[in-house]
C-alpha cells in the first residue's frame, strides 16, 4: 500500500536526459506495492526565482538548499553515509533545460543515523563547490509552524504514473492532524517524526519524483521556512490518503549538528 516517492534506477537515469533536454520521460504505471517517487499533482508552474532554494537531484529526487554547500533531502533517496561523487544537483532554475541552470556534483552524503526505512527520513548531501548566488531555506526548529497551509513544489509527475516535469510545479495543501492521518493509514504513521498534509477529497499532492523536496510556509517574519520533507504516501492525491512528510522540527537539532560536522 505504502510507496516511497522516489524513482527507480532506470527512470532516474532517463531523468538525466530530461534535464539535458534530449528526452521527454514517460513513467510507467506504478504497481500498488512498488516504490515510486512523488510529483506535484494539481499544481501550477512556479515563476523563475519564486523558490530559489529548490534543488533537483540526479537520482530523481528533490531537495532544498540548506546552506551554500548542503542540500537537505530524504534518507530514502540516498545510500549510506560516506563519500559520494555520483549525485548531480541542478539549481537556480524553474526550467531544468535552461541554459542558466547551475549544476554541481556531490562529494559526501550523510544519512540519518539509524535510518531503516521506517521514520528518520532525512539526509544531507554536501556539494563539491558552494552555491552562493541562491537563497537558502531555513528549517523549523519549533512546532509553531507545523500547522496551517503549506506550499509544496517539485519536478515530479503531475499525475500518478505520469511523466516527470521539465518545469517546477507548485501547490498548497492543508495540515492534517496526526490522529486523522494515522486513521487514514491504519496506524502506520510515526506521529512524533512525521507530519501529514493534503485534502480529504484528494486532487493535490506530491508524488513520483518529488521525494526529498521541501514542504514549507511563511514564518512570523514572512520568510519561507521548511516544515517537512517529502517522504511517502499511498499513491498520489488519492482521497483520504494525505502526503506524509518528515517533520523537520523534530529532527532540527540533529540536522543542524550534522550540518555543522559537514562544514555548515
Amino acid at each position: 500500500m505504502v510507496r516511497w516517492r522516489t524513482l527507480t534506477g532506470l527512470l532516474a537515469a532517463a531523468l538525466a536526459a530530461v534535464t539535458a533536454g534530449s528526452l521527454t520521460l514517460a513513467a510507467p504505471a506504478v504497481a500498488d506495492a512498488g516504490p515510486a517517487t512523488p510529483y506535484v499533482v494539481g499544481g501550477a508552474r512556479a515563476a523563475q526565482g519564486e523558490f530559489p532554494f529548490m534543488v533537483r537531484l540526479s537520482m530523481g529526487c528533490g531537495g532544498a538548499l540548506y546552506s551554500p554547500r548542503l542540500v537537505l533531502t530524504a534518507a530514502h533517496c540516498v545510500g549510506a553515509t560516506g563519500t559520494n561523487t555520483s549525485i548531480t544537483a541542478t539549481l537556480g532554475v524553474v526550467d531544468l533545460q535552461s541554459s542558466s541552470r547551475i549544476t554541481v556534483r556531490s562529494n559526501y552524503v550523510y544519512r540519518a543515523p539509524g535510518y531503516n526505512g521506517n521514520g528518520k527520513d532525512w539526509a544531507l548531501i554536501r556539494l563539491a563547490t558552494p552555491v552562493t548566488s541562491l537563497s537558502t531555506l531555513k528549517i523549523a526548529n519549533t512546532t509553531a509552524y507545523d500547522n496551517g497551509t503549506f506550499t509544496i513544489a517539485g519536478w515530479g509527475a503531475a499525475r500518478e504514473g505520469g511523466a516527470q516535469q521539465r518545469y517546477l510545479l507548485k501547490a498548497t495543501v492543508p495540515f492534517v492532524s496526526d490522529a486523522t492521518c494515522n486513521a487514514n493509514y491504519g496506524g502506520d504513521i510515526i506521529p512524533a517524526e512525521e507530519i501529514c498534509a493534503g485534502y480529504a477529497s484528494g486532487g493535490v499532492d506530491t508524488c513520483q519524483g518529488d521525494s526529498g523536496g521541501p514542504m514549507f510556509r511563511r514564518d512570523a517574519s514572512n520568510a519561507w521556512i521548511q516544515v517537512g520533507i517529502v517522504s511517502w504516501g499511498n499513491g498520489c492525491a488519492r482521497p483520504n490518503y494525505p502526503g506524509v512528510y518528515t517533520q523537520v522540527s523534530y529532527f532540527a537539532s540533529a540536522i543542524a549538528s550534522a550540518a555543522a560536522g559537514l562544514g555548515g
